[in-house]
């Protein structure tokens, strides 16, 4: 390939500096041979970059599968520690309910039972 003075490094200007620049005959054509080279190892490397894009997205889709199959496994984890919360709350909540009522009924000593529990622990 020829450089061209500007920097450009491009092949395209190359071959339209040769156009408007005083080059003889022959050296057009070598110049042309040298793009037409380059140009022949452009469907080797597209093919290549195909494949890579093929095995990239294969990869993706194996990664965001995994990813949906843990975010299903922690999905089941968080609702069934919600299920565990919720039963205990409740338990919780009937006991408050029977100290109440315990206390409505006129027996002070409702709450001092299981404060000596709690103390133990």
């Amino acid at each position: 390939m020829v450089s061209s003075s500007a920097g450009y490094g491009s092949s395209t200007f190359s071959i339209w500096r040769w156009l408007t620049v005083d080059v003889s005959l022959e050296r057009r054509i070598e110049i042309l041979e040298e793009n037409m080279e380059q140009l022949r190892d452009v469907p080797v490397r597209l093919s290549a970059v195909e494949s890579q894009i093929v095995q990239l997205r294969a990869e993706m889709q194996a990664g965001f599968s995994a990813l949906r199959g843990q975010n299903d496994e922690t999905r089941r984890e968080m609702t069934r520690l919600n299920d565990e919360t919720n039963a205990h709350l409740r338990v919780l909540h009937e006991e408050v309910i029977s100290r109440i009522a315990l206390l409505q009924e006129g027996h002070p000593t409702a709450f001092r039972k299981n404060e000596r529990k709690r103390k133990r622990r």
